[in-house]
């Protein structure tokens, strides 16, 4: 049996409708936390196995992952210590349930010297797969593009982008992410370790978001610098805690050295086409915002 940790997520959803496709109902189950939310009703309401699981919580991942053969482990939304801890507990559940390949979803740019701390956890992480003693694959996947959308929900009334210093990214959609991880646990010999970096087909900066924010609104979007310090003394003084200040601003520092601009043709591989573009995965968010005035 197949198990998704994370199902009801934005990423886990959508791999396991994915995997619908590929794979009996039967064959599938699901980790959640909460089995009562409508997604996971839908999920069993189809024939899927609906089971809670908490990363906190060792004997419900043990009831959650029983019978697995492959545990896909979501990684969780945290940084730091805390994220790192609870993707041990979830490898050690999968090991102990007999799984026979464990995959985990990372990041382009994992590494423990990153700038981003969110890349130094999936490189902790990486290392516990290592370690674990069963057949891995670390999906490297690109940096979502969803994000992109929210950096720019000040920018869509103002047309002003301010933000720190960046460098080129190889943004990529959630929904190709999560349609080539359905194909990679359909073929359970499909890549060992980490896979190449699961990318759109650009690498693209602020200053070209701009230009395509531009376009598909018909509004004039410019692009300005903010140096680091007032900008994160900013987002403390509108009441982001400091932590979460400095991670955000780790994502600009490790963009500036160039940790999420590789392009690889990996994903468009794995989908057979090519991988959604940021103008496309930015419209709809861009054209559903009002105008000033």
């Amino acid at each position: 049996m197949i198990i998704v940790t994370g199902a009801t997520g934005k990423l886990g959803r959508q791999i396991v409708e994915h995997l619908l496709n590929r794979v009996p109902a039967d064959q599938i189950g699901v980790s959640v936390r909460d089995p009562e939310k409508p997604q996971a009703r839908a999920f069993a309401d189809q024939g899927v196995r609906v089971r809670r699981g908490s990363f906190t919580d060792a004997a419900s991942l043990a009831h959650a992952f029983e019978g697995a053969s492959q545990v896909l482990v979501v990684s969780v939304d945290k940084m730091g210590e805390e994220c790192v801890k609870q993707h041990r507990a979830a490898i050690e559940a999968a090991v102990t349930a007999g799984a026979r390949r464990i995959l985990y979803t990372s990041q382009m740019g994992a590494g423990e010297a990153s700038h981003f701390q969110s890349c130094r956890d999936h490189a902790a992480t990486e290392e516990i797969l290592r370690e674990s003693g069963v057949p891995y694959t670390s999906l490297r996947n690109g940096f979502y593009a969803a994000s992109a959308a929210l950096f720019l929900e000040r920018a869509v009334e103002s047309g002003q982008i301010v933000l720190p210093a960046d460098g080129p990214v190889a943004w990529t959609a959630h929904a190709d992410l999560a349609e080539a991880t359905a194909a990679i646990l359909a073929d359970e010999g499909c890549f060992e370790g980490p896979t190449p970096p699961l990318t759109g087909s650009r690498a693209l900066t602020f200053d070209d978001i701009a230009g395509i924010a531009t376009e598909v609104t018909g509004r004039t979007f410019t692009r300005t610098t903010a140096p680091d310090a007032p900008f994160r003394d900013q987002l403390v003084g509108n009441g982001v805690p400091a932590e979460s200040a400095d991670h955000l601003l780790g994502i600009f520092a490790a963009a500036r050295a160039g940790e999420f601009s590789m392009v690889d043709s990996t994903l468009a591989e794995l989908l057979g086409r090519e991988p959604i573009g940021l103008r496309e995965a930015l419209g709809e968010t861009l054209r559903e915002q009002p105008s000033a005035g």
